[in-house]
């Protein structure tokens, strides 16, 4: 029986993806169970309000059912890498950016992905709104090598799954648009160590499978 915090994932999921880069940045151990959105174990679904991941029960039996908030808890009880701290800007502006990324960008992201699920939406309009959205980060990325300065922030891993959601709806169309420093950071971030890390593939958990720890090496 495992005593760290339990960590429902789901490997390919950008919210569970960007949870586990900040576990992963923190050293912050925790047991992790793979859930699979078409079969959800029922302890799952009595820990989360939402029914999605990510989930994180802690210690002391708090649920933080948010990924952006699991990202802060992680990097509040340990931040080597200075996520919260950017080079340049400060926090508040960090979680402003990400909240409209998380919310006008990945609305259009959903509506162009997903395009069978919202039949009032156009994909080529919903694409071209997401991209104007991008071009705005292009030109951030033209001034500085980082989001927030010339290194990664809380910002930069907290949007990066949701940019390669968005490259991987149709590859060949996003490396022919002209933002050389945004494919530059996904493919920095693609081919790294970091992101191996957080996607092995992970085995369905059931009640009484030995505990999976989640942690850095």
């Amino acid at each position: 029986m495992s005593s760290l915090p339990v960590f429902y994932s789901f490997r390919r999921c950008p919210y569970a993806m960007r949870a586990r880069l900040a576990l992963l940045s923190s050293s912050a151990a925790v047991e992790l169970r793979e859930i699979l959105l078409r079969d959800k174990a029922p302890e799952f679904l009595q820990t989360s309000p939402s029914g999605t991941v990510p989930c994180l029960m802690t210690g002391d039996g708090t649920v933080i059912d948010e990924s952006l908030d699991i990202m802060l808890w992680a990097l509040e009880q340990s931040d080597p890498e200075n996520w919260l701290k950017p080079d340049e800007g400060s926090r508040d502006e960090m979680l402003a950016l990400i909240g409209r990324l998380d919310g006008d960008f990945k609305r259009h992201l959903d509506r162009y992905k997903y395009d069978t699920r919202y039949p009032d939406a156009s994909t080529t309009e919903e694409r071209s709104a997401a991209a104007a959205i991008l071009m705005e980060l292009e030109a951030r990325l033209a001034r500085t090598p980082w989001l927030f300065g010339n290194r990664a922030s809380l910002a930069d891993y907290a949007f990066l799954p949701f940019l390669r959601q968005f490259a991987n709806v149709d590859r060949d169309w996003f490396n022919a648009e002209p933002w050389p420093n945004l494919s530059a950071r996904l493919r920095t971030f693609e081919t790294s160590e970091r992101f191996a890390a957080i996607m092995p593939k992970f085995v369905k958990w059931q009640a009484g499978d030995t505990p999976v720890v989640f942690a850095a090496d």
